[in-house]
C-alpha cells in the first residue's frame, strides 16, 4: 500500500525544500495544508491532487513462463511426458523474462534489484548533506515501535525526496496495517520537525510523504530471508553455465524452496504449484511426477533477483 503526502511546514521564497517518501504510514493532520493519496501495491503513481483508490488485476498474458532449459531437464521421450512440454517448447520464451515480471513497484522500465532502495530494499542515499541524517531518525522512528515496524527500503534523491518503505515483522507476509503506516508516519514527521529547529535538517522544509509497505511481491533478500519465506512460492532469476560452451544464460521460473545450506552457500528448488506451472501439463491437470520431482540447485551469487510470486 502506498500513501503520499503533502505539505509545507515552512513557507520560503528561496530555498527548494526536500521531499520526504515514507513507505508504509500516515501521519496526523496539522494545521497546515496536505493532501493524501492511498493505493495498494502493484499500482503506478497517482498525482498528489487525486483522491482515488485503484486496483489491477494480474494480466494472464504477462504471467511468468520457465526457460526452455528447465522444460528440457524435466522432460523425457515418453509421449506423455512431450504432451505435458509441448507448451513450454511451442511459446516464445527464450527472451528476456523481464517482459512477464514487470515490477509496478517502480517506475515504468526501471529495473528492480536487491538493494536499490526502493522496490528491491536496502538503503539508496543521494550524498546530499542532510539524507545521513534523515536516514537515522527514520531508524530510530523504527527502533520506537518495540522492534515490530522496521525499514525495508530508504532512499534519497537529489530533487529533495525520501522515500521510506517499512515492513510489519510480526506480520508472514510483512504488510502494516494502515493504523501501522499512520503511526509510523506521523511520528517520523514529528522528529524530522525537531530535526529542522535544532538545523541538522534544512530550514524550510516542504515536505510530502510517499508511504508504503514492501508489496505482495517483494523482493526476498537472499539469503538473510530464505527462511522466513521459504513456505511461499518465489519468483526467482537466475544465471546458469550453458554445457559444453562455457558462457552464461539467465533464466527464470516460480519455484519453491526446497532447502538451503549457509556452509556451502547452495540452495534446491522446486517447481512451485501455482497456476502459471500447472496450465503448462494441461488445462485443469495438477504437476506430475516428473514436474513435482525436478529440483535446481543454484549457488546464492548466481540468483539475480529472487522475491514472492502471488498466483492470483
Amino acid at each position: 500500500m502506498e500513501l503520499i503526502t503533502s505539505g509545507n511546514l515552512r513557507a520560503s521564497a528561496v530555498s527548494i525544500p526536500p521531499i520526504v517518501t515514507v513507505s508504509s504510514c500516515f501521519y496526523r493532520p496539522p494545521q497546515h495544508r496536505f493532501f493524501f493519496t492511498y493505493w495498494t501495491y502493484p499500482f503506478p503513481n497517482i498525482p498528489n491532487s487525486s483522491h482515488i483508490v485503484l486496483a489491477r488485476k494480474r494480466n494472464p498474458e504477462a504471467e511468468p513462463v520457465l526457460k526452455p532449459t528447465i522444460v528440457e531437464e524435466v522432460s523425457s521421450d515418453d509421449e506423455e511426458d512431450e504432451a505435458v512440454f509441448d507448451d513450454f517448447e511451442d511459446e516464445a520464451v527464450v527472451g528476456d523474462g523481464d517482459d512477464y515480471f514487470e515490477d509496478d513497484c517502480v517506475a515504468d522500465n526501471a529495473e528492480v534489484y536487491a538493494g536499490d532502495g526502493v522496490g528491491g530494499g536496502g538503503i539508496s542515499l543521494a550524498g546530499t548533506w542532510w539524507d545521513k541524517e534523515a536516514l537515522r531518525i527514520a531508524e530510530g522512528v523504527s527502533l520506537s515501535f518495540n522492534g515490530d515496524l522496521k525499514i525495508y527500503a530508504f532512499k534519497t534523491l537529489l530533487n529533495c525526496t525520501i522515500q521510506v518503505r517499512i515492513e510489519k515483522l510480526s506480520n508472514k507476509s510483512g504488510s502494516p496495517s494502515m493504523e501501522d503506516i499512520e503511526a509510523f508516519s506521523a511520528t517520523y514527521r514529528a522528529r524530522l520537525a525537531e530535526a529542522e529547529l535544532s538545523k541538522s535538517m534544512p530550514e524550510n522544509l516542504s515536505i510530502a510523504s510517499q508511504v508504503s509497505s514492501p508489496g505482495v511481491e517483494r523482493v526476498v533478500q537472499i539469503p538473510d530471508e530464505l527462511d522466513r519465506f521459504k513456505d511461499r512460492p518465489m519468483y526467482v532469476k537466475y544465471v546458469n553455465e550453458v554445457a559444453g560452451t562455457g558462457p552464461l544464460s539467465e533464466s527464470d521460473g516460480v519455484f519453491r524452496l526446497v532447502s538451503f545450506d549457509m556452509e556451502s552457500k547452495c540452495c534446491t528448488w522446486g517447481l512451485a504449484d501455482v497456476k502459471i506451472n500447472r496450465e503448462k501439463a494441461g488445462k485443469g491437470r495438477p504437476l506430475n511426477k516428473k514436474q513435482r520431482e525436478w529440483r535446481l540447485n543454484t549457488p546464492f551469487d548466481s540468483l539475480c533477483l529472487v522475491r514472492l510470486y502471488s498466483d492470483i
